[in-house]
C-alpha cells in the first residue's frame, strides 16, 4: 500500500471522528445524544460504557494524529462520565467500569497525568473487593447483584486491565489475576474452534448462555491474548488469539462485514469491540513470520468490512452507518453502532500506516548505494 493510501484513510478517519460530534453532539450534562434522530425512546440515559468507549475512539485518533485537540475531547468524554454518575468512578456492573478503567490506563499513558491511573487502580481494586469469587472457579461476576454469573464481557476485560496495570506496577499480582481470569475463560467458555460464548450459569443452573453469538466476545478473548503474549512471550496466547480472530470471522461474517447483531444500542458497540483488539493482533503479527496466511485473511477481512461501511455509509459528506455495513443509511441509529465504525476505521488507517512505513523502507533498501570494496570490480 501506498503513502498516499495511508493518508486516505487517516483522513476518513478524521472523518468519522468528527461525524460523531455532527451527528450526536449536544449541549449540557448529556453531551451526546443516544440516538440521531434524538428523539427516539429515552434520550437521557445515561450510557456509561459507551462514553468509556468514546474514551478509547478518541485516543485512537490522538495516537494516530498526534493532535492534542482529540486527547482533550477523550478527556471531556472522561469528565461527562464522573460528572453524571454522580461524581464516582463506580456503578453496578464490573464490565461497565472495566471499560472505564481500560479507557482511563490509555488516557493516563496519552498524557502522564497520574490521576487517570490512580483512577483506574482504584477501579481495579473496587472491582476485585466486590466481585472476585470462586463460584464455578475463581474470575469475575457481571454485577453486584448476580455475583454467581460469569461472563467473558466482565472478565475479558479484567484480564487486559490486568496485564496493562502490572507494566505499571509489578510489586502487585495483577499479572496473576488477569491470567487466572483468561484460563477460567478458556477452559470454561472457548470452544474446541476457538469461539467464545458469552456466559454460565446466568439462571443459576450452570449452562453456558449459547444462544448468544456476538462479535464483542471473540474481541475481548482476542485482546487479552494478545496482552498476555505480550507480558509473557508465551506463543500458546498468540495462538489462541489468531485462533478465534480467524474463528469469529467464519463463523459470523458473510467474509466481508458482520451482521447487524440487534438494535437495542448496547449491540451497535460489539463489532467496534472486535475491531479493536483485531488491530492489536495485527500489529503483533506485522512483525511475526508465523500466521502469514491468517494475517493476511484477517487484513482481508479489516480491508473488506471498511471498504464497504465507507462506500455504504456516507451521508452529506459525513459518516453515519447502520450497524450492517453492507447496506445504506438507515433511519436512525444509537451513537454506539458510530463508535463501532470509529473504531474500525482506525483500525484500517493504522494499518495503512503500518503498510506504507514497511513499503518505504523496503524501497530505501532497494535503493541503497552499494558499497563496494577496495580492489573488488564493480558489478557489469
Amino acid at each position: 500500500m501506498t503513502s498516499t493510501t495511508a493518508e486516505t484513510w487517516s483522513a476518513h478517519a478524521d472523518i468519522a471522528q468528527q461525524s460523531l460530534d455532527h451527528f450526536f453532539r449536544v449541549g449540557g450534562s448529556q453531551y451526546l445524544a443516544n440516538s440521531h434522530p434524538h428523539d427516539r425512546g429515552n434520550t437521557e440515559v445515561f450510557n456509561y460504557w459507551w462514553l468509556a468507549h468514546v474514551i478509547d475512539a478518541r485516543t485512537d485518533a490522538w495516537e494516530r494524529s498526534g493532535d492534542p485537540a482529540w486527547r482533550s475531547l477523550a478527556i471531556v468524554a472522561r469528565d461527562n462520565i464522573v460528572e453524571r454518575n454522580g461524581g464516582q468512578l463506580f456503578n453496578d456492573y464490573f464490565d461497565d467500569m472495566l471499560w472505564f478503567a481500560l479507557a482511563l490506563e490509555r488516557v493516563h499513558e496519552a498524557t502522564g497525568e497520574q490521576q487517570y491511573l490512580d483512577e483506574a487502580i482504584a477501579i481495579w481494586d473496587h472491582v476485585i473487593a466486590e466481585g472476585w469469587n470462586d463460584t464455578l472457579g475463581w474470575s469475575l461476576a457481571w454485577r453486584k447483584q448476580q455475583l454467581a454469573y460469569k461472563n467473558t464481557p466482565a472478565n475479558g476485560p479484567l484480564v487486559i486491565l490486568g496485564v496493562r496495570l502490572s507494566r505499571h506496577d509489578d510489586s502487585r499480582d495483577y499479572l496473576g489475576c488477569a491470567r487466572t481470569a483468561f484460563d477460567w475463560l478458556t477452559a470454561n467458555l472457548v470452544g474446541a474452534d476457538g469461539f467464545v460464548e458469552d456466559g454460565v450459569n446466568r439462571e443459576g443452573d450452570g449452562a453456558v448462555d449459547t444462544q448468544w453469538r456476538f462479535t464483542y466476545n471473540q474481541g475481548l478473548y482476542v485482546g487479552a491474548a494478545v496482552e498476555l503474549f505480550g507480558a509473557t512471550g508465551d506463543r500458546s496466547y498468540l495462538e489462541r488469539a489468531v485462533q478465534t480472530a480467524v474463528a469469529a470471522v467464519r463463523s459470523l461474517s458473510d467474509g466481508t462485514v458482520f451482521p447487524d447483531e440487534g438494535d437495542g444500542g448496547d449491540e451497535g458497540l460489539f463489532k467496534g469491540v472486535y475491531y479493536r483488539y483485531l488491530g492489536e493482533l495485527l500489529a503483533v503479527l506485522a512483525a511475526e513470520d508465523s500466521f502469514a496466511d491468517e494475517r493476511a485473511e484477517l487484513e482481508a477481512f479489516l480491508r473488506a468490512g471498511t471498504d464497504a461501511l465507507w462506500a455504504n455509509g456516507l451521508v452529506g459528506g459525513r459518516l453515519r452507518p447502520g450497524n450492517d455495513w453492507s447496506k445504506g443509511p438507515v433511519e436512525w441509529i444509537p451513537y454506539s453502532t458510530m463508535v463501532s465504525a470509529i473504531f474500525a476505521v482506525e483500525q484500517r488507517a493504522r494499518l495503512e500506516a503500518r503498510d506504507a512505513e514497511a513499503g518505504d523502507a523496503a524501497a530505501g533498501d532497494a535503493g541503497a548505494e552499494t558499497v563496494v570494496p577496495e580492489g573488488v570490480p564493480a558489478a557489469g
